[in-house]
């Protein structure tokens, strides 16, 4: 039995889509890397009980770590996005964190530029605030472990295509790494918007881009771009096709992410017949019902899309852009001297 819920929500799903795809389903994956980070630096003695933690977030982050706060008698002060709506804004400060929010911004980068400058400013007249670093430090990769250990129990060694968003990398690159060091064979698809310097879709931009999470104005050192095999660029109306062709499929209901990882693992099992494909799924659809699944009479077809194959990053178009990306480095815009940390 659970002691917190917290630990109920580190934990996936994980659902049989079909003989050669499996869904790992989360209600907030981001539960899994703040709790295991938060726990990390208890262990160590970098923080304890009654500390803050403090970080900026765009709303996934923010619910776990504030949970994890919870959990362990911690602080928390969120410097949230625009993106944080009121719903869970009030589950936050239920919970006892304290929420900053930014002016609203049109441009994702600065609104990314000024939270994170805005963690730094609190850190300056706070210095015992704890930033928790979520798009830097690679202490979030340790909560990815026992899911690893998980999808390698129950896929019993498989050859495995693992296609994400990357969002901080934290996710699909830990479950990689994690699943190639117990010597699988696995292949990594990364799955990005466009207007994101993660991957140099920078310059392509899409109007309706509301996929939180997964791309960045700003670079992530969290990103290991040589982990990656395989990267899509998915555009809004493709990944709401997507989401909306999974909850028809499958009865899956999630966010735009999701949807658009969807639609990526779709290409991606067909491409190679000897690969399991693990579809990951970080979160449910409800904030994105407003301005996204309430539109599904409108939408496109799943069925009807498939990626342009590219081999530049000037190739790039919408809805939807093919790569092999063959461990390539980062692209210039994306590059940081940020020193990671190892994740073991």
């Amino acid at each position: 039995m659970d002691e917190h819920i917290s630990e109920t929500l580190s934990r996936p799903a994980l659902i049989r889509l079909d003989d050669r795809t499996t869904c790992v389903r989360f209600e907030t994956m981001k539960m899994a890397s703040a709790l295991a980070a938060v726990r990390h630096l208890l262990h160590r003695g970098v923080i304890t009980p009654g500390d803050t933690l403090v970080d900026s977030s765009s709303g996934i982050y923010a619910h776990a770590l504030a949970l994890a706060c919870h959990r362990h008698g911690l602080r928390c002060h969120i410097v949230a996005s625009t993106t944080v709506d009121i719903t869970l804004r009030t589950q936050l400060e239920i919970l006892g964190a304290t929420v900053e929010p930014m002016p609203p911004t049109a441009n994702l980068k600065l609104d990314q530029d000024r939270r994170v400058a805005r963690v730094q400013e609190i850190l300056r007249a706070k210095p015992r605030h704890h930033w928790m670093r979520q798009y830097h430090d690679d202490i979030h990769y340790l909560g990815y472990r026992p899911i690893a250990t998980l999808i390698r129990r129950e896929l019993d060694g498989q050859p495995l295509t693992i296609v994400g968003g990357v969002g901080t990398g934290a996710s699909t690159g830990a479950l990689a790494t994690y699943l190639r060091d117990a010597t699988l064979e696995v292949s990594l698809v990364g799955v990005q918007p466009f207007d994101s310097v993660t991957f140099g879709s920078d310059h392509v931009r899409d109007p309706e881009i509301i996929i939180a999470g997964i791309g960045s104005a700003i670079p992530f050192a969290n990103v290991r771009h040589t982990l990656y095999d395989t990267l899509h660029w998915i555009g809004f109306d493709a990944a709401l096709a997507g989401s909306i062709a999974l909850l028809r499929d499958h009865a899956v209901f999630a966010g735009l992410s999701t949807g658009a990882a969807y639609l990526a693992a779709r290409f991606e099992r067909r491409a190679d017949s000897r690969r399991h494909v693990v579809l990951l799924a970080p979160d449910t659809g409800h904030r994105y019902v407003d301005a996204a699944y309430t539109r599904h009479a409108q939408a496109l077809t799943a069925h009807d899309l498939q990626p342009h194959q590219i081999t530049e990053l000037a190739e790039m178009k919408l809805p939807w852009s093919r790569m092999n990306w063959n461990a390539a480095p980062a692209p210039t815009a994306a590059a940081t001297d940020a020193a990671l940390q190892s994740a073991s």
